[in-house]
């Protein structure tokens, strides 16, 4: 059983920054990819970043150049550091284990899944 609680969310104007955490409990953190996914009102969850157990990462379109995903496997902790964001950002962000490997795009890899955490960028 692995947990994990996000953390980091919040209303920030456009072209500001936030960093997202995630903590994840258990002692095999660093055995297994990791991923952060999103969810605006009234639409699907989608990939946003991945980051494999040997620190290869893993972007949407939308977001590369702007997100960075990165992981400190001694503090059993996930990151994802969000500059330059747009109105188009504002969604629920979800961090996710992937424990067997797969396509790291698609939600149905993931493993165990946090609460969520609200991002919202205003205009």
């Amino acid at each position: 059983q692995v947990q994990l609680v996000e953390s980091g969310g919040g209303l920030v104007q456009a072209g500001g920054s936030l960093r997202l955490s995630c903590a994840a409990s258990g002692r095999t953190f660093e055995n297994y990819g990791m991923g952060w996914f999103r969810q605006a009102p009234g639409k699907e969850r989608v990939f946003v970043a991945a980051i494999t157990r040997g620190g290869r990462t893993y972007y949407q379109d939308s977001v590369k150049g702007r997100f960075t995903i990165s992981r400190d496997n001694a503090k059993n902790t996930l990151y994802l550091q969000m500059n330059s964001l747009k109105p188009e950002d504002t969604a629920v962000y979800y961090c996710s284990v992937n424990r067997y490997g797969g396509t790291y795009y698609r939600s149905g890899t993931y493993d165990y899944w946090g609460q969520g955490t609200q991002v919202t960028v205003s205009s």
